[in-house]
């Protein structure tokens, strides 16, 4: 629990504030729950709150507690009469009633939000690495290369796996191998594109001491490696012309020699290749054996590409996500809009840019809910409204005020002097109802001479415009709600004629 994003829940009802436990711990939120008289004591105890819900009736309690904490984002539930708090911008949303999925993870969000873009708050997030290795969709492309899968494997034929890069052609080859009477055997991969030519022979036959420069011992090579399992041959397109001369002679003979050997070994493995290239063509250029290509060829399983499956999107991105969540112990969620404009991408480079993504995403937003205005760029594809929250203006303030005195030292008082001089005088010379040209020897409380002129300069604008409270907030370049709300703080209301 430590760690984790907390969401409190205020209600004194107990049906209803069980329902929304149930709702929460059904979406896998982290959530506490207490009664009015127990919110004080309970904020106190938790270390990371995400969001408050308060539902029922805003008591005056409930209304001051929203106003204590303009840091924390708060949404309603089943609430009896908002307007108490329709000023304060921590109120970011209402829960419907009953409570809707796509509503709460999308205001889980904007929670999230609210939190990230808090003035001056840092994050600190960390990366790790994970691997995809699940055979997962259920699209009828999918669907179809299980069925050839079940068929293939009780067999000793050779198969040969297509598709593009990213789609997952060792992930079939190793459940063919899973599903085999030769599950209990190795095995063995080989990227046949990663390995120079010159060293290829030795990788795949092994080779006996002495063989060449360099070869100090016996070595066994990926063949005998493979006895009684599966040698899986990836990127057999890349293999140089004399290697597949002699690659076509073991699987013709099922026997080979070692490099700088003369004794032939017997090869009881089975062969599954795999290649992006289109074979046939290369065939065509003499860049592949045809011979050899039929051998490979026995059984065929095409990988589809991933935007050919996009229905599939969302059961990948699930298991991906559960798979980092093992390994590192952080999640990641997605909004229906999210997942929506994930399902319009193209997916060049197929599930492994999934995964990709997932690993970014993880880390920029990890143990948060992701929306589309969070995701990079390339795939935001469907428009979707991007949510700013509003802070109160004590916030605001506090962040301005940290920001100028920030790198204040004494070395500045010198080169300000005249600019002070200059903004005193200036100052003196405004239209302002309570302004003083210098500071009384006495002194004066700072605090209630700045709430004075605060309050005269709104009274001069609401006189100027006829007590027009939206034209006057634009006279004074605020918002017309946080006018409002300081004409309620100071009771300043329209004289009556």
């Amino acid at each position: 629990m430590q760690g984790q994003k907390q969401i409190l829940v205020i209600d004194n009802n107990n049906a209803r504030r069980q329902q929304i436990e149930t709702v929460l711990a059904f979406v896998g939120e982290h959530f506490q729950s207490c009664t009015e008289d127990e919110m004080d004591t309970k904020i106190a105890s938790i270390a990371n709150l995400l969001t408050i819900i308060v539902t029922g009736e805003l008591t005056a309690n409930v209304v001051e507690l929203i106003r204590k904490h303009p840091s924390c984002p708060f949404l309603l539930h089943d609430v009896v009469d908002s307007l108490p708090i329709q000023s304060l911008v921590n109120v970011i949303g209402e829960l419907s009633v009953p409570l809707n999925y796509a509503k709460l993870t999308e205001l889980i969000h904007h929670s999230h939000q609210y939190q990230n873009k808090l003035p001056a708050k840092q994050r600190k997030n960390k990366g790790a690495n994970a691997l995809f290795r699940a055979l997962i969709g259920a699209s009828d492309a999918m669907l179809q290369v299980r069925f050839l899968i079940e068929q293939v494997a009780a067999t000793d034929a050779s198969v040969l796996v297509l598709g593009e890069s990213g789609t997952g052609k060792e992930v079939v080859a190793r459940n063919i191998h899973n599903l085999s009477t030769r599950a209990k055997g190795p095995f063995v991969p080989i990227n046949c594109g990663a390995i120079p030519a010159e060293l290829l022979e030795s990788e795949l036959f092994g080779h006996e001491k002495g063989a060449f420069t360099g070869a100090f011992s016996t070595r066994k090579g990926r063949f005998e490696l493979a006895e009684s399992g599966t040698l899986f041959l990836d990127e057999i397109g890349d293999m140089p012309q004399p290697m597949q001369v002699k690659l076509l002679r073991v699987l013709q003979e099922r026997t080979f020699e070692r490099v700088g050997g003369s004794k032939s070994i017997k090869a009881n493995v089975r062969i599954i290749a795999a290649t992006h290239q289109n074979l046939e063509e290369m065939i065509k250029s003499g860049d592949f054996r045809e011979d050899l290509y039929y051998r490979l060829n026995v059984f065929p399983i095409e990988t589809p590409a991933l935007r050919e499956r996009k229905e599939d999107v969302p059961l990948l991105l699930q298991e991906l996500v559960s798979r980092f969540e093992q390994e590192q112990g952080k999640t990641v969620r997605f909004t229906e809009k999210a997942l929506e404009s994930l399902m319009e991408h193209a997916w060049a480079g197929n599930v492994r840019e999934l995964s990709n993504l997932i690993e970014r995403m993880l880390i920029l937003y990890g143990d948060q809910v992701v929306d589309v205005a969070e995701l990079p760029p390339k795939y935001q594809h469907i428009d979707a409204e991007t949510y700013q929250p509003q802070y109160p203006e004590e916030i605001q303030e506090r962040d301005v005020i940290n920001e100028l005195f920030a790198d204040f030292n004494d070395d500045d008082d010198i080169e300000s002097d005249s600019v002070i001089s200059e903004a005193n005088n200036d100052f003196a010379n405004a239209p302002q109802a309570t302004a003083i040209n210098a500071l009384p020897d006495e002194g004066l409380n700072l605090k209630e001479y700045l709430a004075e002129l605060e309050v005269a300069l709104i009274e001069q604008a609401l006189a100027k415009q006829d007590w027009v409270v939206a034209r006057a907030a634009e006279t004074l370049g605020m918002r017309r709600t946080t006018l409002v709300e300081k004409m309620r703080k100071y009771d300043l209301q329209k004289p009556v004629l």
